[in-house]
């Protein structure tokens, strides 16, 4: 079938809408709600005006629910399109709040792109209908403000479809319609929220952001009483760069290095160093298990979204997860304990603040588990998007920055196996490559595992180390998680390890990685190569080779799975789950007369 947009020729499928097949074609027509990646299409933002020729004569439709058919004439750019289309967004911007220079997305909003595209100049309606709603802080690592509310729905798709949670919902009526919490008045009352961020990545404006906390970073780095040690995970190495033009995957752990130093931290540090830690106690804990009939499947315990949703959602799964903390928790223990005393520090002038790709890791930081006589092991989270603010304000261009290295290899030399950890796949492969060597004395050969890597969303092998066989496998994305959670229950699992992250394709896609307009996920591969190429890189690829982190254990803690390591790099966790709130006739009464 053929049809003509902007009278080019293009043939099409039955049932192709005509804003996909602009999109597939290159052609830009604006819109806010539809969201393309994950098949949302919901109508409401009314902007994606078209022109089409009928039998009736000439008709505008939205483009993001109209299919195409044989012979469709398409305009995108009449004089009517650019007038509705530019009357549409002054309507929206009615009932928005436009304190654009404090908002989390100044600069990369897509509001302000299209008020741009349709050329709105003076917009005689600003905020003339803009209701009260909610601005609500109550989470540790999200903020949700309903006054920057375009009712997209992005936010609930990703949520429901994707995460299969269903934590956000459409609340109110008119002006006062917008993002909300189901079952809950406020996002830390949420029965199920995760933290795990993935709904700030589709939102198109500020309505749904990570918490920004580097006034309090900036805070301590000019507080000459402070020692601040800084850390990055594996993924923000991959990530950051985009914030700044670089093509994504591109490995910048040298610009970071160099801009840390030139913001005056003390001592900038790796957290994959703690990950090669975590290998080492997660994977003797791992043959414990097998060897004394323990709790199987174990499951990884890296990922905070993951363990929110075992704490919250499915509870009996909590002996299957790993005790092991994860990088980050391991390397803020180690700060204010091994890393104060062989520096002279004391703990409490040490503050160590971790660069991760996770808005999650917000949450996880303030667990009182992860805390020693109050003092919290890490101080400070900062998102990869707040790191890129942070260097924007200290007028740090990323890019022109010369490269450096660690002033140390103490909690900085790490291996490939630390590095593959922002990955779907990372733990697990590098948990074999440690686990297979102390089971069978022999190196994995070769050293990169493919079973395990890749964007399917469950991956599965098994493994003979030395006549006994290791199932293992591999799932991201929550809702794909909720399907092992229920095979367990039902006694249909039957793999003695298995890894989990919340966030699909890993930390490379956490919640607090760069934003990009209609592209959800697009970027995940190139970022996975990013990561496999800081592997491949390192003279060492296995954790147990580390000779940084064989130190800690000859100086420190003896041994793996120590009585000391189990004081300082283990944890347990809480069931936290809650039935979620009923609304009966009178309170949904109640809230109609309210709204």
């Amino acid at each position: 079938m053929k049809a003509w947009i902007n009278d080019k020729a293009f043939t099409f499928t039955e049932g192709e809408t005509v804003l996909a097949a602009a999109k597939r074609l290159g052609i830009f027509i604006p819109t806010l709600c539809a969201y393309l990646p994950l098949d949302h299409t919901p109508g409401t933002c009314r902007l994606c005006l078209v022109e089409i020729k009928t039998e009736q004569g000439k008709q505008i439709v939205c483009a993001c629910k109209t299919p195409l058919t044989d012979g469709m004439q398409i305009w995108t750019k009449t004089p009517e399109v650019r007038w509705r289309q530019r009357q549409q967004v002054a309507w929206i911007f009615a009932d928005h709040d436009q304190n654009c220079s404090s908002c989390t997305r100044y600069a990369h909003c897509e509001l302000q792109d299209l008020a741009l595209y349709v050329g709105l100049q003076h917009n005689g309606c600003n905020g003339r209908f803009k209701a009260v709603r909610p601005i609500d802080t109550s989470a540790n690592g999200l903020v949700r403000d309903v006054t920057k509310c375009v009712r997209c729905g992005r936010c609930v798709e990703v949520c429901r479809n994707i995460q299969g949670l269903s934590v956000l919902t459409v609340d109110g009526l008119g002006t006062k319609c917008g993002i909300g919490i189901a079952g809950a008045d406020r996002w830390a009352d949420s029965a199920k929220c995760v933290q795990c961020g993935q709904c700030t990545l589709v939102c198109p404006t500020g309505t749904l952001s990570e918490k920004d906390e580097t006034d309090k970073a900036l805070d301590w780095l000019n507080d000459p009483d402070i020692k601040t040690v800084f850390a990055f995970a594996p993924a923000v190495r991959v990530t950051l760069g985009e914030s700044f033009g670089a093509m994504p995957g591109t490995n910048v752990e040298g610009q970071i290095i160099a801009a840390l130093k030139q913001m005056g931290a003390d001592y900038v540090c790796d957290v994959n160093w703690a990950a090669d830690v975590t290998i080492l106690e997660e994977g003797t804990e791992l043959l414990t298990r097998l060897q004394t009939q323990g709790t199987l499947p174990m499951m990884t315990s890296c990922c905070p979204g993951w363990v929110n949703f075992v704490e919250k959602v499915h509870p009996e799964l909590i002996p299957n997860l790993s005790t092991t903390r994860s990088p980050q928790a391991i390397f803020g223990s180690l700060a204010k304990t091994w890393f104060a005393k062989t520096h002279g520090i004391d703990p409490k002038k040490l503050r160590f603040v971790s660069i991760m790709p996770c808005t999650a890791k917000k949450d996880e930081i303030r667990r009182t588990q992860l805390t020693k006589d109050g003092m919290p092991d890490t101080d400070l989270v900062l998102t990869v998007r707040e790191f890129a603010r942070l260097l924007r304000r200290q007028a740090i261009d990323l890019l022109t920055l010369k490269p450096e290295t660690y002033d140390s290899p103490f909690m900085s030399e790490n291996t490939g196996a630390g590095a593959i950890f922002g990955a779907t796949g990372g733990v697990m492969e590098a948990a074999l490559r440690t686990v297979y060597f102390k089971v069978t004395g022999n190196e994995l050969g070769p050293v990169e595992y493919t079973p395990v890597r890749g964007m399917a969303w469950f991956k599965s092998a098994e493994i003979d180390m030395a006549g006994t066989k290791v199932r293992i496998a591999v799932v991201h994305g929550l809702a794909n998680a909720e399907r092992v959670a229920q095979d367990i229950a039902a006694r249909r699992c039957h793999f003695d390890f298995i890894e989990v992250m919340a966030c699909p394709g890993g930390c490379i896609n956490g919640g607090g990685t760069p934003r990009l307009h209609n592209t959800y996920m697009s970027r995940n591969e190139a970022r996975m190569a990013g990561i496999y190429g800081v592997d491949e890189d390192r003279p060492l690829r296995q954790s147990h080779k580390n000779p940084e982190v064989l130190r800690l254990y000859d100086e420190f803690l003896g041994e793996p799975n120590s009585h000391k390591a189990h004081e300082l790099l283990h944890t347990n966790y809480a069931d936290r789950k809650v039935e979620p709130r009923r609304e009966n006739v009178l309170d949904i009464w109640e809230h109609l007369k309210a709204v």
